[in-house]
Parts: structure tokens; C-alpha cells; sequence
């Protein structure tokens, strides 16, 4: 499953790229993007763990940039 997300509060493409590179690391992980530049999260996983995988790249987010809001 591939989905994509907004992104509210993201300030900075340094802080885009630490998200990029952690949830990539993911255990599970097919495919992410995180873009600065249009705000979005672009996550891809298989159907029956997506919710689990999107519950720790939310949490890596929260860490990286508290601000940082998904919206689903």
C-alpha cells in the first residue's frame, strides 16, 4: 500500500531529510518520501503492517520536528 499524507509545520528541509532517512530504516519499509518543498509524506508498506509502520514513522516525525503535524 502506498499513501500520502499532509505535512503542517514542517520548517526545514534539513528536518524533511532525518525524517526521510529514519523511516526508511524502518523494519518493513518499501518506500518513503518526505517532501519540504509541497509539505507531503509519501510512505509505501505492505497492507497488512501499514498501520503499525505509519504509527513509528508518525512517532519519528513527533521526534524529529515536535511541530510536525500528519494529517491523515
Amino acid at each position: 500500500m502506498k499513501k500520502t499524507f499532509k505535512l503542517e509545520e514542517l520548517d526545514c528541509a534539513n528536518c524533511a531529510a532525518k525524517m526521510e532517512n529514519a523511516i526508511a530504516k524502518l523494519d518493513g519499509v518499501l518506500g518513503v518520501s518526505v517532501n519540504f518543498m509541497t509539505q507531503k509524506l509519501t510512505l509505501e508498506a505492505p497492507d497488512d503492517r501499514f498501520e503499525e509502520i505509519f504509527r513509528q514513522a508518525a512517532a519519528i516525525c513527533k521526534k524529529v520536528e515536535p511541530e510536525c503535524e500528519i494529517i491523515r
